[in-house]
């Protein structure tokens, strides 16, 4: 049976809202990992119970803006004995480094994660430079940045 009433969770609840006022909300609605698999970075936001028609993914300049929205509608004779998921709109922003193309990024949606996927630049993947000494030509590995 679902407990109607327990002080101590909303004192809890309470006590994060105030003492974490302040702080961005974003990582607790919006969860999310990222990591680069050879020449792209990806990154998986966890959005459960999220209908894929209200993600709403940009990418400005350097800056990746994920918005999604979940609503559950409550029916006249429902009868509230816990509302602990979190209703509403979310954001989450995320700064990406020049080296990434912007231009190319994808996504998808399926089993409450959104997957996005950013390719590498062409400027900053490592390239091949031909080095010329008096006659003979040799190619060496140079990495980008370096």
């Amino acid at each position: 049976m679902v407990m109607r009433y327990d002080p101590f969770t909303d004192m809890d609840r309470l006590a994060r809202r105030l003492v974490g006022g302040m702080q961005d909300r974003s990582a607790d609605i919006m969860p999310m990992d990222a990591y680069r698999r050879g020449d792209e970075v990806v990154v998986h936001f966890d959005l459960p119970g999220v209908a894929p028609d209200s993600i709403d993914v940009t990418a400005e300049q350097n800056t990746l803006t994920v918005r999604a929205e979940r609503r559950w509608t409550q029916k006249e004779d429902d009868q509230i004995l816990a509302q602990e998921r979190q209703q509403g709109g979310f954001t989450r922003q995320l700064m990406l480094g020049e080296h990434l193309d912007t231009e190319n990024i994808s996504a998808t949606y399926e089993d409450g994660v959104l997957t996005v996927s950013i390719p590498v630049a062409p400027a900053a993947k490592p390239r091949r430079i031909a080095v010329e000494s008096g006659r003979h030509r040799e190619a060496i590995d140079v990495e980008a940045g370096e």
